[in-house]
């Protein structure tokens, strides 16, 4: 059943608080935080490429209180194993038998700070956690619950000791995206408030755990017009064709559009997509799917530069407004 009139109002009334919220931590992010808490309760992850002292600790922090959460954060290095996230199996004497230790991996919201810092089994691991939602250890599975999200980061520099993460891993993340440095005057105002060291203190419940599988459920019952999944595939395919482009989008990839548009629609107060909604999440959706070609990689194109080509070769379908 498509969800109605009132149904998206009220969703996007509650969208916009959470926002507000985040805000308190976070200031003058509103479009980040708003592709955050798209990808979450589109049930998926997000990375983050960004410098240091930009806020993504911040970010995390302040989701994890808004949805009443738990929260951690995992420093990631080339000697950290893969049972330092997930957890591991230890002998209890008493009872003399082996008990689970959970990792750092079980939290509503997971900061994986420079994932490309580990070894790829270690990533491997997270990744595998990601895309299963629980953990197995001597053949028993323990769920890491819902909501779930990892908040995976790299740094654009410093790429020495680095394990760049393969193309088939980055397309399990839902989106990527940047939180950047703050405008001017937000600067001055953070300056100011120098003594508050964590921000996301401030930060109370604006709905509970629950509410975010609620809000989900919401969001698949956001119409799609076919014309609509029509422009999605045609983009997947253009993707493949572009000539700067070896790697296009994948059919998750295309899935991942789907989803994040319902979503980002329904955020709006609206329970349809239009193609603007495609487009609005255009950069996020394929910034990290995307393989650009020798070619273009040896002339310096930017991938940004090649996702705005590919959108305007792409003819958007017709709509009317309602």
């Amino acid at each position: 059943m498509t969800i109605t009139d009132d149904e998206a109002r009220a969703f996007a009334e509650t969208f916009h608080r959470m926002v507000t919220n985040i805000e308190v931590a976070v200031r003058g992010k509103e479009r980040v935080i708003r592709q955050t808490l798209t990808c979450l309760i589109a049930g998926g992850h997000l990375l983050l490429e960004d410098n240091p002292g930009t806020g993504k600790t911040q970010l995390a922090k302040a989701l994890a209180n808004t949805v009443q959460g738990t929260h951690n954060r995992i420093q990631f290095t080339p000697d950290l194993l893969p049972t330092d996230i997930v957890g591991v199996s230890i002998y209890d004497q008493r009872t003399q038998e082996f008990a689970f230790r959970k990792g750092p991996i079980f939290a509503s919201i997971v900061l994986a700070d420079e994932i490309n810092r580990a070894s790829p089994k270690t990533q491997s691991a997270l990744l595998e956690v990601m895309e299963e939602g629980r953990v197995t250890a001597d053949g028993v599975g323990h769920s890491v619950g819902s909501p779930f999200m990892v908040m995976a980061t790299q740094n654009p520099i410093e790429q020495a000791g680095t394990y760049r993460l393969p193309e088939a891993q980055l397309d399990r993340f839902l989106m990527k995206t940047s939180i950047g440095y703050p405008s001017h005057d937000v600067t001055v105002a953070l300056l100011a408030d120098a003594e508050n060291r964590d921000r996301s203190a401030a930060v109370v419940p604006v709905i509970a755990s629950a509410g975010v599988s609620k809000m989900s459920a919401a969001a698949q019952r956001v119409h799609v017009d076919p014309a609509i999944l029509s422009y999605v595939a045609r983009i997947a395919e253009e993707s493949r064709r572009h000539p700067s482009i070896s790697l296009g989008l994948s059919v998750r990839g295309g899935l991942a559009f789907v989803r994040c548009a319902k979503v980002w629609a329904l955020s709006q107060g609206r329970p349809y997509v239009t193609p603007d909604d495609v487009k609005d999440l255009a950069h996020p959706i394929l910034a990290h799917r995307l393989l650009l070609g020798d070619q273009a990689a040896y002339d310096r194109m930017q991938i940004a530069t090649v996702i705005d080509d590919l959108m305007n070769d792409v003819a958007a379908p017709a709509y009317r407004s309602a």
